[in-house]
């Protein structure tokens, strides 16, 4: 099969399109035969040499998630049959034309989107929904705050937010405004150095509920001035920095709840049993049309370097796709 390998770290120009032995599936897994996948910036860091694959593999093969059909299926597998759409993610190795999955993990395709698009969904909405529903805690009525409203996360977080009867503040790039507004967003703020903060709380006065910050450096503590008392702030990225001077005074007088999380490490136990609650209450979102996958680009597999040049120049608004 055709595959991105990582031969050594750089920039988009040292990804290559080469030929690798297809995937065998084990017994409980599927073989999906990829149509599509998707570009997330966690492939940008593993491409520079941060953020590894947890899984030893033959070839270093980037890309998070998948949109296909399935081709085979393990022994003991029950859930699927030759043919099925399905998507999902996996910890690498989605940026190839075949990538083997536990079955469990595997998502179907909504009825209600096509598969060309169904590689837009996994990453983001499965990121989103966990970091402010299934972590966050929140729930209709509250307010959530969203760092990158434009981002894939981000416009996946604005529609979870809307969908489940939440309000939801976010902060873009003054180019990006608008489309977070027609994605439903209550509040859209400039992002820093611009004083959202200050902005924030007219608005909202005793601060959010939730903050999913995918920023981290100077928005910590903006972040911790923004949240209520016991709020959460669900820390799922770094893009601004890892390391920053932090009040801590406010986040013992506010009690609040700080979590840091990844979908990568995690054992295949939570990632199946995040997948199966996936399914049962956000597909049907789909399904009705309360969520949609929110595409900026896409790129054939052969162009990947370009698709990379696109993504850390900051100019998409939701998800940038690859066409095997």
């Amino acid at each position: 099969m055709r595959a991105v390998v990582v031969t050594e770290y750089g920039g988009p120009e040292v990804l290559t399109v080469t030929e690798v032995p297809d995937p065998v599936p084990g017994p409980d897994e599927i073989l999906v035969r990829v149509a599509h996948s998707a570009c997330n910036r966690a492939d940008t860091l593993q491409r520079m040499g941060g953020y590894r694959d947890p899984v030893a593999r033959e070839h270093e093969i980037l890309g998070l998630e998948y949109a296909g059909t399935v081709a085979a299926v393990g022994e003991r597998v029950t859930m699927w049959q030759v043919g099925d759409r399905v998507m999902g993610i996996e910890s690498g190795a989605c940026y190839a034309e075949l990538v083997a999955t536990h079955e469990r993990q595997a998502l179907p395709v909504p009825r209600a989107v096509e598969l060309s698009d169904a590689a837009a969904i996994p990453e983001v909405f499965l990121t989103a929904w966990d970091a402010l529903v299934v972590q966050g805690g929140l729930t209709s009525g509250r307010w959530a705050l969203v760092h990158a409203g434009a981002s894939g996360v981000g416009t996946a977080a604005i529609q979870i937010a809307k969908a489940i009867g939440a309000s939801i503040a976010v902060t873009c790039s003054t180019g990006k405004m608008q489309a977070c507004r027609d994605l439903g967003a209550d509040v859209v703020l400039e992002r820093s150095p611009a004083d959202w903060a200050t902005a924030l709380r007219t608005t909202v006065p005793d601060g959010v509920d939730v903050i999913l910050d995918v920023v981290g450096g100077e928005e910590t503590n903006r972040n911790l001035a923004s949240i209520m008392p016991q709020g959460s702030i669900v820390q799922v990225g770094l893009m601004g920095g890892a390391q920053t001077p932090v009040n801590l005074g406010l986040l013992l007088v506010k009690r609040v709840h700080w979590i840091g999380t990844t979908l990568r490490a995690r054992p295949i136990e939570q990632k199946v049993a995040l997948s199966r609650r996936f399914v049962a209450e956000m597909i049907p979102m789909f399904e009705s049309g309360a969520l949609r996958p929110v595409i900026d680009s896409r790129f054939a597999l052969d162009d990947i370097v370009d698709a990379h040049r696109h993504m850390e120049a900051n100019a998409n608004i939701g998800k940038i796709l690859l066409d095997m």
